[in-house]
């Protein structure tokens, strides 16, 4: 049987993306919605995309700390690709966030940024509540995104080759949640969404990649969700 391997979206919705990165510039001005508390004091770690760094994620962790959760962002600076110190870095925090608050701790990764989070709770699974991917190339080819090549040229392996391969391809055994879009301009939708073997979960959110974690309204989509996910395990 042949392999279906998915193409990066096409270069029109690749483009349209730089209408959407304003937003990623601005996220430290903008304020969250008021909202329910569903976070009951739970730790979350909001790791940033490719070439992006906790700046990206600002209004997304003020979201949640609205809903009463206690976010944190990745606090290593700009994500460049897959990093193995970088990663050993959050494995430790993970596990000292569960130790001080008792509870264990919900992952959000954006991008590239869900990938850090699905090896961290493969390796981590005692210490994690929830992983939840947004826009995250999470099943086909790992070249099934428009930033493949830039990945390559600032890294010393391959994007189908990283430190990370052994545990990427296996779903945490914890609950999943991946949040797609099919208008993403550089994670082709089918490897974002991924099937039954890749996640629990399937969010839609037609948004453009830059955009869907950014909007108010897509992060209250996300939240919602994540609402409605801890409702069903009780």
């Amino acid at each position: 049987m042949v392999e279906h391997k998915p193409s990066p979206p096409p270069i029109r919705r690749t483009l349209r993306e730089g209408l959407s990165l304003p937003r990623v510039l601005l996220n430290p001005l903008r304020l969250p919605r008021k909202g329910p508390e569903i976070g009951r004091g739970r730790a979350v770690i909001v790791i940033p995309g490719l070439t992006t760094g906790d700046i990206s994620t600002t209004l997304l962790r003020r979201t949640l700390k609205a809903r009463g959760f206690v976010p944190e962002g990745w606090r290593q600076g700009i994500n460049l690709g897959a990093d193995p110190e970088k990663m050993a870095r959050l494995q430790a925090r993970v596990a000292q966030l569960h130790a001080e608050t008792g509870q264990k701790v919900v992952l959000v990764g954006w991008s590239l940024g869900g990938l850090y989070a699905r090896v961290l709770a493969n390796r981590e699974a005692e210490h994690v509540d929830m992983v939840v991917t947004v826009a995250s190339p999470i099943a086909g080819s790992r070249r099934g995104n428009s930033a493949w090549a830039l990945y390559e040229a600032i890294n010393d392996h391959k994007v189908d080759d990283t430190p990370f391969d052994a545990d990427l391809a296996c779903k945490p055994p914890v609950p999943t949640l991946s949040v797609w879009s099919a208008v993403d301009g550089i994670v082709a939708p089918e490897c974002a969404c991924g099937g039954e073997s890749d996640s629990d979960h399937r969010l839609q959110i037609d948004a453009q990649h830059f955009t869907i974690g950014t909007s108010r309204d897509c992060i209250e989509k996300i939240i919602g969700k994540m609402a409605e996910l801890d409702a069903e395990r009780g």
